[in-house]
This record gives C-alpha cells, structure tokens and sequence, in this order.
C-alpha cells in the first residue's frame, strides 16, 4: 500500500468551503481522477483519507494537508496534477510526497497566518500589537457548546507583529496588516482569539470583519522560531540512499 501527503489551499470565495464541504469535493475528485484509492473494512467501506488540522471556516489557507492511501503505487506529481484538475478553483492541490516518513500530524506544532485589518491603520495596529506583547497574560473568551470558556491566550503566540502595507490593498481604505505565529495548544488559539486579545489589551475593533490567511503550518523550530515544511523530511528520505546502495558503496573498490 502506498500512501501520499498533500498539501492544498482554500482561496478566493472557497475559503469560506466548509471542511465537511471539501470532504465532498476531493473525493469526488478521487473518482473523477480515477485514484486506485485503498478503502476502511466494514459495512460502509470508505476512502482512507487522513485529514490534518484543517483551517476554520471562512480563512484562506495556502497550507492545509491530508493524506490518502493507495492500493496501486502511482506517480505523486502525476497524481496531483490530475487530482487538482479535478477540483473547483480555489481548492488546489499545490504539492504532493510519497509518505516515507511516519507522524504527519505531528508535525503540525504551529500555523504562521496573516489578518488583514481594512480600515485600520497602521499605527493604530502597532500601538495594539505593542501592548498585545507586553502583556504576561491576555484573557479571552469563546463561545463553545459547554458555554461561555475563559482562556489566556498569550503563551500560543509566538510572534505577532505588523507588516508593510502591500500595492494590492482592495479599496482606498487604510489596511493594517499583521503576521502571527501560533502554537498549536489546547485549548486551540485561533487568530479570533488573538482579534479578542487586541480588543481586549488596546482596544481594537476593526470596522469590518478580518480577512485571515494561513500561509504555513508545519514544525516549529524553536532555535530560529520559523515554522518548516511538514513534508520536507518525506522528500529528504526519498532522495537518501538506501542500506543496500550504502553498503555497496562501502564495499565497493577504490
């Protein structure tokens, strides 16, 4: 059996897809495509496909991953190509690794997002992000089906910080952009949370609502505090040699 890792985006409209909605999506893609796809035993057998981390509803993502298992080894960029053909627009299946490594969800410790703040300006924003970082703790609150949860979300944040503004800013409005980097804890600190804090510590209330993307998620590297590619130790162990061609190489003659 062989299994491959993909990484695909939500962007545009399709961000606001819900998870159970791209469920549908990719795996009539799966058929269209004519994936030799490995299915669960049981009465209703089903595709094996391993979802990981997958963004909330109504954000962009240009990193989100999932990983399926195949009963006939095919060709990963082959299969991405035909795979992301397949899906609408929006859902692109961007990259794809044989699996040869084990712990995908593992290594999804931390999400680098960016939130774009329209008709807050940039000062406005640092002044908030300032007082957001100085702060030991910054209690918030969310709404789950036990009631009304209380949690500092402080410690998740591993950077937040504002960017320069870019060309491609949607209306003639002041747009404060912020970068953040955020640990995958529980309870999980989503960047509506960190929206909580800022109004919280600063009193920041953007006039409409953010536009959040996740642009990384995979290991956090705690000596350069960056987040790296979840699938790099795949392609790392696909281009090592193997033990035989190690020991023949060991043996061979000078």
């Amino acid at each position: 059996m062989q299994r491959i890792r993909l990484r695909y985006t939500k962007r545009g409209r399709l961000r606001f897809t819900s998870h159970r909605d791209f469920q549908r999506a990719f795996e009539r893609a799966l058929r269209r495509a004519e994936v030799p796809m490995a299915y669960s035993a049981g009465f209703t057998p089903h595709p094996k496909v391993s979802y990981a981390n997958a963004a909330p509803t109504g954000t962009g993502s240009e990193a989100e991953y999932l990983e399926i298992a195949l009963t006939t080894a095919r060709d990963p960029e082959r299969l991405r190509v035909l795979l992301d053909e397949s899906m609408p627009t929006g859902l692109d299946i961007v990259d794809a690794v044989e699996a040869r490594t084990s712990g995908l969800a593992d290594r999804l410790t931390a999400s680098v997002w960016e939130v774009r703040l329209v008709g807050v300006e940039s000062a406005e924003a640092e002044r908030a992000v300032a007082a957001f970082n100085a702060a030991e703790a910054v209690e918030v609150q969310r709404m789950t089906k036990n009631g009304v949860r209380t949690f500092d979300a402080r410690p998740a944040v591993v950077q937040l910080e504002t960017q320069s503004e870019t060309a491609d800013r949607p209306t003639d409005q002041p747009c404060a952009i912020l970068r953040l980097v955020v640990r995958h804890v529980t309870p999980a600190v989503r960047p509506d949370d960190v929206l909580s804090g800022l109004r919280a510590v600063a009193d920041l209330a953007p006039p409409v609502p953010a536009a959040v993307t996740r642009l990384a998620q995979g290991l956090f590297d705690e000596e350069t505090s960056t987040v790296t590619d979840p699938l790099a130790p795949d392609r790392e162990a696909a281009t090592a040699p193997t033990e035989a061609e190690t020991a023949a190489a060991a043996t061979a003659p000078a």
